[in-house]
């Protein structure tokens, strides 16, 4: 389930980063925010096991910000993400104190918050492990769009239960979540008429593709910025 492309190319992590700013609470929680409080369309983005300080993470949150939604970028690890240099807590022992399904948890009070402040739709959309707390919340009937990116731990189960649209982007080069894998997510989605659905799966990426990107290499930006602009897209067409 965790492979090794789970955390591969970890980022510098920047708690100073982006343009945006760091909240001590919504619904409880530690936020990097962007955008209009004011809009009525929030978008909560859910980071991979390296946290909400990743300046990748919050350069996608400032330009989804950009499309008028206010972005919430919540701090579900409580400050302690995956440190791949520490040897004694391998990815494993991490993800027993990290489990996708209590973040969900974590997760439901933030969306709570922002409707109580005015929001009238909320989206959410996840990277890695974040796509699983994404999968959560779309079965919960928490959100009304979602968007997961190179997705770890979703099931075809998972994604039988979703309760709203929701856009899948996969990697071609992914052992944690598969062509395979995907093609069977999209199989699923597409019988079910009720819920919209786009699944897409980008050639000649791997996994983590998405957010954890080398920003020298073009092909590469070229590819993110595509994945981006389906998720905008997919929100714009779901949540105005």
């Amino acid at each position: 389930m965790a492979s090794p492309q789970c955390c591969a190319n970890p980022p510098s992590l920047n708690p100073a980063g982006g343009e945006g700013k760091v909240v001590d609470s919504i619904g409880g929680v530690k936020a990097y925010v962007a955008g209009a409080q004011d809009s009525k369309a929030a978008i909560v983005l859910i980071s991979d096991v390296f946290g909400f300080e990743a300046p990748i993470l919050r350069k996608i949150a400032d330009k989804v910000a950009s499309s008028g939604y206010f972005v919430v970028v919540p701090d579900l690890l409580h400050g302690d993400p995956y440190v791949p240099e520490d040897a004694d807590r391998t990815i494993q022992v991490w993800l027993k104190e990290h489990a996708p399904i209590k973040a969900f948890e974590v997760a439901k009070p933030v969306i709570a918050a922002l409707k109580e402040q005015g929001v009238s739709s909320v989206g959410a959309a996840g990277y890695c492990w974040g796509a699983k707390v994404v999968a959560e919340l779309a079965k919960a009937n928490e959100i009304q769009a979602a968007v997961m990116s190179h997705p770890s731990f979703v099931t075809v189960d998972d994604i039988k239960e979703v309760k709203c649209p929701i856009a899948v982007l996969g990697a071609e080069i992914d052992r944690t979540s598969p062509p395979e894998l995907v093609k069977q997510f999209e199989q699923v989605l597409s019988s079910n008429s009720e819920i919209g659905s786009f699944v897409k799966i980008f050639p000649g990426v791997s996994h983590g593709w998405a957010v954890r990107y080398d920003s020298d290499d073009a092909a590469a930006v070229k590819n993110a910025e595509e994945a981006l602009k389906d998720m905008t897209d997919w929100f714009n067409k779901n949540l105005k």
